[in-house]
């Protein structure tokens, strides 16, 4: 045990939590868990979850939300553990993950913001006390970016997953939001985990799996759909994603 620049009682107590901090890998784990939650359409979809199963359409349409979104969202939390899914003929169907984790936040979700869950007695519920919301009187979200900006990056994600075949510059992007283009990247790094580019690119290669398995249309038409011109840099971009052509994927996914 380290020698404590102060003494003080439980000296037990303070060796055991030593040894608990010495596990980083553990805190990491739960670091990832938490910043999966850290966007509100993965939480309430997440919460959706926790009381049904659904497929991606059906999750869209409740969620007002585009497929691809939905999806990414989807890939997240079934990352993370969140979430299990299981294929229904052509459809695949996801519903939360049955595990103390996944209990645990669904909990946790319903006494923050006082919700009812379906399935549990109003009147314990209500017992409850209720955790304080961290964001309630300082008009501040995290990173210490106020609230609006960060409404304001929804809106720009929004805008740019709605239509995947545009391809809107962050120049363009500053002018229509009203935001610096360095807050904005750094901002909607802060919020989604992954550089603007990225981001939408991930959308996009998920759109065109989508094209590739239910559509019969061409390569060079998915490839304008999801925004390239160019039907190498497309394939490029697709094999890097799936680690296949899209032809080979298309012809795997089929059988």
């Amino acid at each position: 045990m380290p020698q404590l620049p102060h003494r003080h009682r439980h000296g037990d107590r303070t060796e055991h939590l030593e040894a608990c901090l010495q596990r980083v890998g553990n805190f990491q784990t739960v670091s990832e868990l938490f910043r999966q939650l850290s966007d509100s359409s993965r939480i309430r979809i997440f919460w959706l979850l926790c009381h049904c199963e659904e497929c991606v359409l059906n999750i869209s349409a409740l969620m007002d939300m585009s497929s691809p979104a939905v999806s990414h969202h989807l890939k997240q939390l079934k990352t993370s553990g969140l979430i299990v899914s299981r294929r229904e003929g052509k459809e695949v169907c996801y519903r939360a993950a049955d595990t103390e984790q996944a209990r645990l936040l669904h909990i946790m979700i319903e006494r923050t913001m006082e919700i009812a869950c379906p399935a549990e007695d109003a009147a314990e519920a209500a017992a409850v006390p209720q955790l304080p919301d961290p964001d309630a009187g300082t008009g501040e979200s995290r990173g210490g970016y106020p609230l609006e900006q960060i409404e304001t990056i929804r809106r720009l994600h929004d805008t740019l997953t709605e239509d995947l075949s545009s391809r809107i510059t962050i120049e363009e992007l500053s002018r229509r939001f009203l935001m610096n283009p360095s807050t904005m990247k750094e901002l909607f790094r802060e919020v989604y985990g992954s550089s603007i580019a990225a981001h939408i690119n991930e959308h996009r290669m998920e759109r065109a799996a989508e094209l590739l398995k239910d559509t019969d249309r061409s390569m060079a038409e998915i490839a304008n759909e999801v925004g390239y011109e160019s039907q190498s840099k497309f394939t490029a971009q697709f094999k890097k994603a799936y680690g296949m052509p899209p032809t080979e994927y298309r012809r795997r996914i089929r059988e």
